[in-house]
């Protein structure tokens, strides 16, 4: 933390976040965030003094200043943020040491509530720690530690409408993020841009601009031309993931290039995930494809031992689950099969590595 208060008020070098070793970095850089995001390419995202501050002020105007509790790896760019909005505004975040677990974010909370002497309450949380305490909401401490907080940011990848309306209902202000490290972290919030952000969808894709913007990725000017473009005079960084305006918010409706084809069609595994997701225990499934001797390539739903189906239990299952996929998405987008794992691989960030699950199951 020392570091970033540092390197935020120009007295100390860029911190590098994530990769392990030093690299040389071009003058007005503060961070390098090396992430390898679920394709498994190592990335290192230069972020300027000037990209991480407009971020954390555009936050602050957006849901107010306040105490910070960092529940995230400072590797991981919303971590990165929780230090830069804490700094900031004048003090440290209050910090969860080891893993995240119930126990530990009430304990956190109780002492960040102790310390605010009367600060509104903030952190930021991705949606598997989120699901983490809402299953435990059967202790009122963990109900109360939720509902203390004036607002939680989720992000990092989709919010299951599940999850989400469970937290509300126990007490939990939930707002959801979107954005990527190259964008300083979220920069829009439930659908809407932070202040100075401008969202365009070209193509079916989503294109993000404004103050937040990375210079690029370090020692790879082909991948940053490719990434970042100029049009009209305006540089965008281009995401990658498909969206739509509905009612003049921003809907992210998957990744562009989660798609495999079967039988001959388009299936977009992002469409497949979120209705297995709709379903009452599956909240936390992963889809993937695979390659399939009959149709080239099909979907299998993914779901951690305590979660997964066994004996006639799994047949029964997985019908309901192809109905559902059938109904919402289409007939060639229905599941294969149910794969049940120890436990879900994820990255640092807290998602789910796909490539690992892709890898295990081939």
């Amino acid at each position: 933390m020392d570091a970033v208060r540092a390197v935020l008020d120009g007295s100390g070098p860029a911190v590098h976040l994530g990769g392990g070793d030093d690299v040389a970095v071009p003058a007005g850089t503060a961070a390098v965030v090396t992430t390898s995001g679920s394709t498994g390419y190592p990335k290192n995202v230069a972020l300027s003094r000037v990209a991480l501050l407009a971020s954390a002020r555009a936050t602050a105007q957006r849901i107010g200043e306040g105490a910070w509790l960092l529940a995230l790896p400072p590797t991981y760019v919303a971590g990165l943020q929780v230090i830069v909005r804490s700094v900031r505004a004048g003090h440290l975040p209050a910090v969860i040491e080891g893993h995240f677990t119930a126990e530990a974010f009430v304990a956190a909370t109780r002492a960040l509530t102790e310390r605010a002497g009367g600060q509104r309450l903030l952190t930021s949380l991705v949606p598997t720690q989120l699901t983490r305490l809402i299953e435990a909401g059967d202790d009122p401490r963990v109900r109360a530690a939720l509902a203390a907080y004036d607002a939680i940011l989720v992000g990092g990848q989709a919010l299951p409408d599940a999850v989400s309306a469970r937290a509300t209902e126990q007490g939990a202000r939930i707002i959801r993020t979107y954005g990527a490290s190259e964008t300083s972290g979220g920069c829009v919030y439930d659908g809407r841009p932070l202040e100075g952000v401008r969202v365009a969808v070209v193509d079916g894709e989503i294109r993000l601009a404004g103050p937040t913007l990375a210079d690029g990725y370090l020692g790879d000017a082909e991948r940053t031309a490719a990434a970042f473009v100029r049009d009209d005079g305006m540089r965008w960084y281009r995401t990658g993931d498909a969206g739509v305006f509905a009612d003049g918010l921003l809907q992210v409706t998957g990744r562009i290039d989660n798609v495999i084809i079967s039988g001959g069609i388009n299936v977009s595994l992002d469409r497949v995930e979120r209705a297995v997701r709709a379903l009452p225990g599956l909240s936390g499934a992963v889809v993937i494809g695979v390659d399939d001797e009959r149709w080239g390539e099909a979907s299998v739903v993914v779901v951690p031992r305590g979660d997964g189906p066994h004996g006639d239990a799994a047949a029964d299952r997985l019908a309901e689950v192809r109905a559902a996929v059938g109904r919402d998405v289409g007939a060639p987008a229905r599941p294969q099969r149910i794969e049940v794992v120890d436990a879900l691989p994820v990255l640092a960030s807290g998602k789910p590595d796909r490539v690992a699950l892709r890898r295990r199951l081939s």
